[in-house]
């Protein structure tokens, strides 16, 4: 782990927290590596039964991928970097603990398919989520085209990924790309009584 990934857990609950505020918690190939690392931390500790992911801050669940960071990588260094983040939220998708996203700001770009790798999202009613690549002229590159769709449907993921459009929280619960909508004040709160509830079952009857 390294200080822009933080984790902690409280008895069978793990908080996972993308700590990169200043650049809007943006994914770089050190958060992915990060983020890989804990995981296989927590796959191995039998006592954690639900992970709780969010972003550091309040404006940001996660942004993106990190332009800034992308803008210079070669065509091989661009496809590396690709199959790290496919490989990352493949094994959060298919983590032993049961996943929650808290989207508690933007979720754009590689955060909406970090938020669509987790079992379960609830969104702070001031979340925004989106897959805009098609602006930068790319497409999304951590499976978002194949789960959106398993998500919304077929119809709507397309006009989101042509469009580029920011869904509101509001219309995010509408469409099935979340799952409740909380004040932003309960987000936590909220993601810790659903965990209880959670934590009282067989995790190996859940997985």
């Amino acid at each position: 782990m390294s200080e822009c990934v933080l984790y902690e857990h409280r008895g069978p609950v793990g908080y996972l927290t993308i700590n990169r505020p200043k650049a809007l918690n943006a994914l770089n190939e050190e958060v992915l590596q990060s983020l890989e690392n804990t995981i296989h931390l927590i796959n191995n500790d039998k006592t954690i039964k639900v992970v709780i992911l969010t972003g550091s801050g309040e404006k940001s669940f996660v942004a993106g991928a990190d332009i800034a960071a992308m803008k210079d990588m070669t065509p091989v260094q661009a496809r590396d970097f690709s199959r790290l983040g496919q490989r990352v939220f493949r094994a959060i998708e298919t983590a032993r603990p049961v996943t929650i996203a808290a989207i508690n700001g933007y979720a754009l770009g590689g955060g909406c398919e970090l938020a669509m790798a987790c079992d379960i999202r609830i969104a702070s009613e001031k979340a925004k989520m989106g897959i805009p690549e098609v602006t930068l002229g790319v497409f999304p590159s951590f499976a978002g085209t194949q789960r959106l769709p398993r998500l919304v449907g077929l119809g709507y993921a397309k006009e989101m990924l042509a469009t580029a459009k920011k869904v509101p929280a509001e219309e995010a619960l509408r469409i099935g790309l979340v799952n409740h909508v909380v004040p932003a004040d309960q987000l936590m709160e909220r993601c810790e009584a659903l965990a209880a509830e959670i934590c009282q079952h067989s995790t190996a009857a859940i997985a």
